[in-house]
């Protein structure tokens, strides 16, 4: 009995699931949710923003470095000692008794010291920063491009949903349909007119439409997950889609010069970072030059401030030979560089043919169009004729049962290359968009 139970509320809790009222949704609605919360592009926008800061991480090369300490210490150091009461100006002639030289009293230093560093000519600084600004500016058009993206995986996934919904009133008219003919079996069959293997035979169809609708049923919930998905929602829920699915006129499409998709932009600005890398890694073998400065406040009391001084100069450092660190390096940067000019090429020959295959799906869908459309009318008046037929007792229930099935399928098969036209147009545009 426990079990009984137990199986009735499973049957009516998963029966509570299925008849979930389904959310109507728009295009329009799902481009915009998908825009302001997807995953992906809120990955990109971050990632952009870190190329920005990195880019205003190389203002360093321009800009000085600016420090403040204050220090404080006691010691009994003979130079140390006599070091501190020189810049606290407070020396003596008896301080240059050898013995309070050499063995000084404790003395305590306070030094407050203001420094500043100023590069002046960093030239692989410069191309570093080149690089960064190039990155960035990458990573900007890639955020374009991802969004992009994500409008036309957006309509891909509506269409989908569109076509599952469709499917299951195809396949739910096909199901009372082939239930209206096992009663007109099933009658015929206790008139006697009719053998139990035929009556047999339309069970078995009802079966197999029965079976056909649950797994659309499926796909209308795997589709509404997706989008889901895509638009950033949580919870479970079936969508439905407030527009019909139909032929999309995009209009005809323009040739268009791939080097200006933002894309193909992006790897070539991939590739100028590459370069502006690989020249700042040369100009590491130049010297550098830069200025310095520090104003300096000594006293023997804290946050004192009797003695000051200051020291300006200029730096010009050369690194002469640093083991084969710079040129392993170099030669690095000059193997990524030409590396990147490859993948760019090969990422525009790819680009290429892809449009150009985009191209022929549009055409060969457009031709499959008008032939689907043909059969299915052609089924559609098939299966019209043999059913009044059977009716009269004219026609054998298997031909009955083959034309209804017939006619489903080319309604399928229809509203699949309705949808197989309208994402082929929909990825041209993606593919030409600049």
């Amino acid at each position: 009995m426990k079990r009984i139970i137990t199986f009735t509320i499973l049957i009516w809790i998963q029966g509570q699931l299925f008849a979930q009222d389904p959310v109507k949704i728009s295009m329009e609605e799902v481009l915009t949710k998908v825009q302001e919360s997807n995953a992906s592009i809120k990955v990109s926008e971050q990632e952009a923003k870190m190329a920005k800061y990195d880019y205003r991480f190389s203002n360093s090369i321009f800009l000085p470095q600016i420090a403040v300490s204050h220090t404080g210490m006691a010691t009994t150091n003979p130079l140390m000692a006599f070091g501190s009461k020189l810049n606290q100006e407070i020396l003596t002639q008896a301080d240059f008794n050898p013995a309070l030289l050499n063995d000084p009293d404790q003395i305590e230093n306070y030094a407050t010291v203001v420094s500043v560093e100023q590069p002046l000519i960093n030239l692989d600084g410069f191309y570093q920063r080149k690089a960064a600004k190039t990155t960035m500016e990458a990573k900007e058009l890639q955020a374009m491009r991802t969004r992009d993206y994500l409008d036309f995986e957006a309509q891909k996934a509506y269409g989908q949903l569109q076509l599952a919904h469709r499917a299951v009133a195809v396949l739910q008219k096909a199901y009372d349909a082939a239930n209206a003919n096992l009663n007109m079996a099933q009658n015929s069959y206790d008139q006697g007119l009719l053998q139990k293997a035929d009556l047999l035979e339309v069970k078995v169809r009802v079966t197999e439409v029965s079976d056909q609708l649950k797994t659309s049923k499926s796909n209308v919930k795997n589709a509404s997950d997706y989008l889901a998905f895509l638009m950033n929602e949580q919870g479970d829920v079936v969508y439905e889609p407030s527009e019909e699915l139909v032929l999309d006129n995009l209009g005809e499409s323009v040739d268009v010069s791939l080097e200006n998709r933002a894309d193909v932009k992006a790897m070539d600005l991939v590739s100028e970072a590459y370069k502006a890398n690989m020249k700042a890694d040369n100009m590491t073998f130049l010297p550098r030059l830069n200025a310095f400065a520090s104003y300096e406040m000594y006293d023997d009391q804290i946050f004192q401030a009797d003695a000051k001084g200051y020291i300006i100069g200029a730096s010009l450092s050369w690194d002469v030979f640093k083991g084969s660190q710079r040129f392993a390096k170099a030669g690095k940067s000059k193997t990524s560089y030409e590396k990147a000019k490859q993948e760019y090429e090969q990422y525009v020959a790819k680009s290429t043919m892809e449009l150009q295959r985009t191209k022929r799906m549009v055409e060969d869908a457009a031709s499959r169009l008008q032939t689907s459309k043909l059969a299915m009318e052609q089924s559609e008046e098939s299966l019209r004729i043999r059913t009044n037929r059977f009716k009269e007792g004219l026609e054998k229930t298997t031909d009955l049962l083959m034309a209804e099935a017939n006619y489903a399928e080319k309604q399928l098969v229809y509203y699949q290359t309705i949808f197989e036209y309208n994402q082929a147009q929909s990825l041209l545009t993606f593919l030409t968009k600049e």
